[in-house]
């Protein structure tokens, strides 16, 4: 179907900088026969810049999923259960398959909302933690004294935190670093800074954890990243007010899109994200997605326990939220 509405896989509605598409077509005039910088230097000390960090607690890698693999693969492997919530980004349960790591699903709260009391337990018999915040897919935001909570409860393991949405709106623990020797967060470009087609992610932390990662990675692939992602991901931090303008379209939309989905009925809960996560309580999700992409809008349905009536849709530009409307519109009141 030609001119689908796509509104599945979360990726920024915008372009990327002006700047980034400009430093792209200047490094592929240079330098392409050569490898790229395998420590990413320039990229990392853009990053530490923009942090107030130093270019030793900054770790690069092919998007943020690979950062999060040589995380699991360095860190988690204590022959005890990783802790995570039973509803997140389902590929931490692909790493821990993958490296053996036994995975303990904390259940959220009725309301989708996490409690980090749930997580209380000796380090002794636990790998570590590992939280999206906000989380993936319901768009809910923890407080940073959350954060710090879970942190005290773990001293002696690595307490990740995914923060790959956290730009639009969310409270990110970078600010936690300098205190707290066992966290590390993960960022990636491709959400926040429209660059899901370059495949930049980094990790922050003390440079203990930085190092144990470049070791891991170094064994894996010393170059993960190419030249020219390497200046476009230099230039994407270089202009802050596109990054800023960017940022606030999209809340603005996901708010608009968040009111005229509860004119229609439903249910959407508070999103610190690029998305929404809602249900319509007269209608089953997947009927919901189903009608949708009949109509050329593509949303994500998720066939799992306790989700399964919800939609999880990525804020579109005002013209795409409105189609999105318009075709939801079509189908609830035709039901009604």
């Amino acid at each position: 179907m030609a001119n689908l509405v796509k509104l599945n896989t979360n990726e920024n509605p915008y372009p990327p900088s002006p700047r980034v598409v400009a430093a792209i077509q200047q490094a592929a005039q240079h330098g392409l026969q050569l490898y790229p910088d395998p420590d990413g230097s320039t990229l990392r000390q853009a990053i530490a810049r923009h942090l107030d960090l130093t270019p030793q607690q900054v770790f690069l890698g092919n998007g943020s999923d690979e950062v999060l693999g040589h995380a699991f693969f360095t860190f988690f492997q204590q022959g005890c259960p990783l802790l995570m919530p039973d509803i997140s980004y389902s590929f931490y349960k692909v790493y821990c398959g993958l490296y053996s790591i036994a995975a303990r699903t904390v259940p959220l709260r009725e309301d989708l909302q996490l409690n980090v009391a749930d997580y209380a337990a000796p380090d002794q018999a636990v790998a570590g933690v590992v939280i999206a915040n906000p989380n993936a897919p319901t768009g809910v935001g923890l407080p940073l004294a959350d954060i710090e909570t879970l942190l005290q409860m773990h001293p002696n393991r690595v307490v990740l935190i995914d923060e790959a949405y956290v730009d639009f709106g969310g409270h990110s623990a970078i600010t936690l670093i300098d205190r707290y020797p066992n966290l590390l967060v993960v960022h990636t470009l491709s959400k926040s800074r429209s660059l899901a087609g370059l495949r930049i992610g980094y990790a922050c932390g003390q440079a203990h954890l930085i190092e144990a990662l470049n070791r891991v990675k170094n064994s894996f692939n010393s170059y993960p990243l190419d030249r020219l992602a390497l200046a476009g991901g230099v230039a994407a931090f270089e202009d802050q007010a596109y990054f800023e303008q960017t940022c606030q379209a999209v809340m603005s939309s996901r708010e608009g899109l968040a009111l005229a989905l509860e004119d229609l009925g439903f249910v959407v809960l508070p999103s610190q994200t690029n998305f929404v996560f809602a249900r319509h309580p007269g209608h089953e999700g997947a009927d919901l997605a189903a009608g949708l992409r009949a109509q050329g809008v593509l949303v994500r349905h998720f066939k799992l326990a306790r989700i399964d009536a919800f939609l999880r849709i990525s804020v579109g530009t005002p013209e795409q939220c409105d189609q999105l409307v318009a075709a939801l519109a079509n189908l609830v009141t035709i039901k009604a």
